[in-house]
């Protein structure tokens, strides 16, 4: 095999020489004109999206917490709305339990009355029977006696 060597030649001249000084001006020049003021709107830019990336965190963490406290408050009422809900209930089922028993009482007074009453007329037709005993006695006999013949 045979090698191949190539070989490149530069020449390096004045104007390769000029061409690095104007770069290097132009790096001199434009550096304060423009890189700087660029630099700087790119560090505001990013110190903006910063800020308002660390204000959209707090308000995103505001928000939550707004959020905790809200539905604790919901689950405060909740609780309170069932407390106050089976207290009504207990109140609700006294009260049914109270009328209930002034009902089972007025009842039982009623019918004691009653009985009572019952009891009061049968004694008193019973001695309106007795009373009436011989003269029905008397009254049943003159009609046998009548029937067959034998009154006097």
């Amino acid at each position: 095999m045979r090698s191949l060597i190539l070989s490149i030649s530069v020449d390096f001249d004045k104007s390769a020489f000029l061409q690095m000084v104007l770069f290097a001006g132009f790096i001199i020049l434009l550096k304060p004109l423009l890189i700087d003021p660029m630099l700087a709107l790119f560090a505001a830019r990013e110190e903006g999206t910063v800020g308002v990336k660390d204000e959209a965190r707090e308000m995103q963490e505001k928000a939550a917490d707004i959020l905790r406290r809200y539905e604790n408050e919901v689950a405060t009422a909740r609780a309170a709305a069932l407390k106050a809900r089976d207290e009504s209930r207990q109140e609700t089922a006294q009260l049914e339990a109270k009328i209930l028993a002034e009902g089972r009482r007025a009842a039982d007074q009623i019918t004691t009355q009653g009985r009572e009453k019952i009891a009061r007329e049968l004694e008193a037709l019973a001695k309106e029977l007795e009373q009436l005993k011989p003269a029905v006695a008397q009254s049943i006999q003159s009609r046998i006696l009548d029937a067959k013949g034998l009154s006097s």
